[in-house]
């Protein structure tokens, strides 16, 4: 776990805290623990968390709670509402909130994809903004 801090650190975010990301990663459905993602999948999450920073930092706010990165398999399954090929089982998706509404969240996110800083998901729900770089872009 202290490499993985040690690259999160590395990548030197504005407004997202390295804490808040390994957080997202302790937590339980039923009986199955989520994990850090292996080391292979690592990089995958670098153009997330960044557009994650850009985001945070045109809402003027830092991110309030990291609910979701990485997703072990196992994890995954016991998601209510995950699909069985989420991009979080590669590391490449981050479930967001900010002190502000998801509907003005992926409205800010979906114009830093616009200006062609990422090519990937943006997903809105009640809760919560899902933002992810696929590599093509998807809304929901």
């Amino acid at each position: 776990m202290h490499a993985y801090a040690r690259y999160l650190s590395s990548l030197r975010f504005r407004h997202l805290g390295v804490e808040d990301i390994i957080a997202a990663h302790a937590r339980r459905k039923g009986s199955v623990w989520n994990t850090i993602p292996p080391r292979q999948y690592w990089r995958n999450m670098k153009r997330t968390l960044l557009v994650a920073d850009e985001v945070a930092a045109r809402l003027g706010s830092s991110v309030q709670v990291v609910t979701s990165a990485y997703r072990s398999p196992a994890y995954n399954a016991r998601c209510r509402g995950a699909m069985p090929n989420s991009f979080h089982k590669q590391n490449y998706a981050l479930d967001l909130q900010f002190h502000a509404s998801p509907y003005t969240v992926a409205r800010v996110a979906r114009s830093v994809r616009e200006e062609g800083k990422f090519r990937g998901g943006v997903g809105r729900y009640s809760g919560f903004t899902h933002i992810d770089t696929r590599g093509y872009n998807a809304d929901w």
